[in-house]
């Protein structure tokens, strides 16, 4: 996931994607090598297990880091760029029905339709762009988009660095895949869930209350002695989760957001600049042919 989750570097983990493949690698390998001395296997065993876990851990921080980026760069999008979006419909609609107007040939006709299909209401557009739209079609703020007035700042949800810090100190000691029963298991993915909400809003006095609460917890129980098949079991799951977390970043990577992210992930806020730029260019495009039909 671009260079947030492609890097190496322990205390950031929205870049620890190549040490995590490494390291759950190298515990997988670690797992089945031989060692010096006396040493027993099962030991050795337990330490590539624990390495994995922790590879795992900053992988699933570097996934779930970047899934909020894109979640909040897409309701950026959507605020600054979906009213513009919504008049280039409009225009090229009322593009294809002057044509068809003035042809009245059939297949303008179809095109007509076709392009005043796209602009008709849609369920959950008045919750997408939230009061980017009245009664009237675009509110004020949204056809100041249009124009050369100013428009205030979109609603944006950006973790900061506070924020981040809590939020890794947070998943590191509580995470799931530390457990050692079903039952604590169910404790710490129920924690996490509130954690990752209150990341999501970049909540810090949330995440300040929910670490205090985790170290008034119940304190887990010492790891017990564990089998050589039970070891060769985790280590297993560990490398199936990893492959899940993959796909999942592979998504997020590939999805329209997160191509967009990766062309800018230092200044996403100048790429909605230049995006809204081209689209104010072709609305005056449009505009411009619209007038040459009706004259």
């Amino acid at each position: 996931m671009s260079e947030q989750t492609e890097q190496s570097d322990q205390t950031d983990p929205e870049e620890p994607v190549a040490s995590t493949d490494a390291g759950v690698d190298a515990g997988v390998d670690a797992g089945g090598a031989g060692g010096a001395g006396e040493e027993r296997p099962e030991a050795r065993l337990d330490r590539a297990v624990r390495a994995a876990e922790q590879a795992l851990i900053e992988f699933e921080i570097a996934v779930e880091t970047f899934r909020v980026e894109v979640e909040n760069f897409s309701r950026l999008h959507h605020q600054k760029l979906g009213p513009m979006y919504s008049r280039l419909d409009e225009l090229d609609a009322l593009i294809a029905e002057a044509r068809a107007a003035r042809s009245g040939d059939p297949e303008d006709l179809r095109r007509a339709h076709e392009a005043r299909a796209l602009v008709m209401p849609m369920p959950g557009v008045d919750e997408l762009f939230n009061d980017w739209l009245d009664s009237d079609g675009m509110s004020d703020d949204a056809s100041a988009m249009l124009t050369e007035r100013s428009v205030r700042p979109p609603e944006r949800v950006r973790p900061s660095e506070e924020v981040r810090k809590l939020y890794r100190e947070l998943v590191r000691k509580a995470h799931p895949d530390l457990a050692q029963d079903e039952t604590e298991r169910e404790r710490r993915d129920a924690f996490i869930v509130r954690v990752n909400a209150a990341y999501g809003r970049g909540d810090e006095q949330a995440l300040r209350e929910l670490a205090e609460e985790w170290a008034a917890g119940p304190v887990p129980e010492a790891a017990r002695p564990s089998e050589s098949e039970e070891l060769y079991a985790r280590l297993e799951w560990l490398a199936a989760r990893k492959e899940l977390l993959a796909a999942v970043a592979r998504e997020l990577e590939d999805s329209a957001i997160g191509s967009m992210l990766r062309m800018a992930p230092e200044d996403p806020d100048r790429l909605l600049e230049e995006i809204a730029e081209q689209l104010l260019e072709r609305v005056s495009e449009r505009e411009s042919e619209l007038a040459e039909l009706a004259g």
